[in-house]
């Protein structure tokens, strides 16, 4: 049987997966083994273990009372509840370190993948002081987005097509320093032969394919995957019918949007502070 391999460093979620999965193993257990003692099914603790689906509170505290481990596994769970990546991240993730193609639309802010480190610090910072996340969560973000950083220089680095609202320029974000560093690395990328930026211009208004950011992969096998967020949580889509029409939105998008050379003069004409 294929067994998912997990990176417990991926996230706070990822790390109780390995937790349970190595105490599972250690009894020599399946994971029907494990559902029949706690009440839920194979597939539930399959979702767990990889990830994909959040301890809840009651599950944390079957499973300690089913490995005899005392409140360990509730306290571990109450802390990847509190995480600050979504649900659905962690899982997007490791697609994306595996992708050959990574698409995205992005809003507002520059898009992870193409931060610098002082502008994912300012995000962050600014987070923190709302109130919206800790300090401990404000480090596991930045850390999950250096080790994804780190998997585009891969040897066989993916292809990038990046696409992101003029806002993303326009929001000013820890400073004019930070702005000006991060400017350049946008104009550094676009120099790649491997990544391909666009900006959509304010002026597409309705023409706008998306209102919400957007991320596509493409797979080794070219099998396609996208992901999209709300406010409270990620979703990771893999069925195709699903996937397609995202896909040609994006296409169209793409051709709607500036080419890059005009988006690098925009980003250039911001760095130098002119209209």
């Amino acid at each position: 049987m294929n067994r998912k391999e997990l990176d417990p460093e991926s996230s706070l979620g990822a790390a109780f997966g390995d937790r349970l999965r190595t105490l599972r193993d250690e009894r020599g257990w399946t994971q029907d083994d494990l559902a029949e003692r706690i009440g839920y099914s194979g597939t539930h603790i399959s979702a767990v273990e990889t990830g994909r689906r959040p301890p809840t509170t009651r599950f944390a505290n079957s499973a300690d009372r089913a490995f005899g481990t005392g409140d360990r596994l509730q306290r571990q769970g109450q802390a990847a509840r509190h995480s600050a990546v979504l649900e659905g991240f962690p899982e997007y993730v490791t697609h994306e370190a595996q992708a050959i193609e990574i698409r995205f639309f992005e809003l507002g802010i520059i898009h992870g993948l193409l931060q610098t480190p002082e502008y994912a610090a300012a995000i962050t910072t600014g987070a923190v002081r709302r109130g919206a996340i800790t300090d401990q969560q404000a480090e596991e973000r930045l850390a999950l987005l250096a080790r994804r950083q780190a998997t585009l220089e891969r040897a066989a680095a993916p292809l990038i097509y990046a696409v992101l609202d003029e806002s993303c320029l326009r929001r000013p974000v820890g400073g004019r320093k930070v702005m000006e560093a991060q400017f350049d690395r946008l104009i550094a990328l676009a120099e790649l032969p491997t990544t391909v930026l666009q900006v959509a211009p304010y002026e597409l208004g309705e023409r706008r394919a998306f209102d919400l950011p957007i991320h596509l992969l493409t797979m080794p096998d070219r099998s396609a995957l996208a992901y999209a967020e709300s406010a409270q949580q990620g979703r990771l889509e893999r069925e195709f019918r699903f996937v397609q029409p995202m896909l040609t939105a994006y296409h169209q998008l793409q051709v709607e949007a500036a080419s890059q050379a005009e988006s690098v003069t925009m980003i250039e004409k911001l760095r130098k502070g002119t209209p």
